[in-house]
């Protein structure tokens, strides 16, 4: 009788917990993979030079975001669906907003023109970190080649 309660209590209480967590494993990674759309926003200059949620130190002059709906380092496509522009940055923060998916650096919110507004519509998907990286290193060049000749 011994064995076969203790092997009743495993199979009754350590089963469902295996697998509780693994649909909050396929919950997260469904999270992380979807197409989200919603109101963008950029960061206000009181937040340069503080660290951010994954430790790197903020600069507006960088491809990043804050969201809380995508993992840290994840790296997404923001599309302004007012006027089409799209930019890939970097999720390395966290955001006090609920009513907003996404706070861009006033570099991307300039790229997807959409400073004098404060505001915008846009869809978000996630992208394979090469892609975002790729993408990024892409839009610092075109930037840089954007400059006049005395600027740099």
């Amino acid at each position: 009788m011994g064995f076969g309660f203790l092997f009743w209590s495993w199979m009754a209480f350590s089963l469902p917990m295996q697998q509780q967590n693994a649909s909050v494993t396929m919950q997260k990674k469904i999270l992380i993979s979807r197409t989200i759309k919603g109101v963008a926003s950029y960061y206000h200059p009181r937040f340069v030079g503080r660290e951010t949620a994954n430790g790197e130190v903020f600069s507006n002059d960088k491809y990043t975001a804050a969201s809380n709906h995508f993992d840290l380092g994840t790296y997404v496509k923001v599309t302004n669906t007012r006027n089409g522009r799209f930019i890939y940055v970097k999720i390395n923060d966290r955001m006090g907003q609920p009513g907003r998916v996404i706070d861009l650096t006033h570099r991307a919110a300039e790229a997807l023109h959409f400073v004098s507004r404060g505001l915008t519509k846009v869809t978000i998907e996630p992208v394979p970190a090469s892609m975002g990286r790729q993408a990024i290193l892409a839009q610092r060049e075109s930037d840089d080649a954007a400059l006049p000749d005395n600027a740099m």
